[in-house]
């Protein structure tokens, strides 16, 4: 039962390949994390959200059709994003900050959300993920 607790706490060992990471390693990259969250928070228009929070409540559409939509809608706000930050932490950061408004827009999504946010970074931040834990351990 290795999970990330809401209040940031963990409660196991993160699973495939990250097994046995220091907490405060992982802590340092939270709080790298959060704070440039909240800048992009600040920056992304409601419409944003509101577009994706309906194509979540559309139940005709798979969970890899709404991971299409998530991921277009994280590329074209990377685009705005300053030209001296990593794509890669840009876009993480941006699909983190994207699920929680959503979640906060329609909590009743929930489940889906944070479903299809977890199998989009681990399809495409997962090496990232741990080469920023690896960086920071050294």
């Amino acid at each position: 039962d290795d999970e990330l607790q809401t209040d940031g706490n963990r409660s196991g060992h993160f699973q495939n390949g990250l097994a046995q990471t220091n907490e405060e390693v992982i802590r340092i990259i939270a709080a790298q994390l959060a704070e440039i969250g909240d800048q992009f928070d600040r920056e992304i228009q409601e419409g944003v959200v509101n577009s994706l929070a309906r194509h979540f409540l559309n139940e005709n559409l798979s969970n890899e059709e709404i991971t299409q939509h998530m991921s277009r809608a994280v590329r074209e706000l990377t685009r705005a994003i300053p030209s001296d930050m990593e794509q890669e932490k840009a876009m993480l950061v941006l699909t983190m900050v994207l699920t929680k408004k959503i979640v906060n827009t329609v909590p009743a999504l929930l489940r889906r959300v944070f479903n299809t946010t977890l199998n989009y970074m681990n399809q495409q931040f997962h090496n990232y993920i741990a080469e920023m834990v690896s960086a920071v351990t050294q």
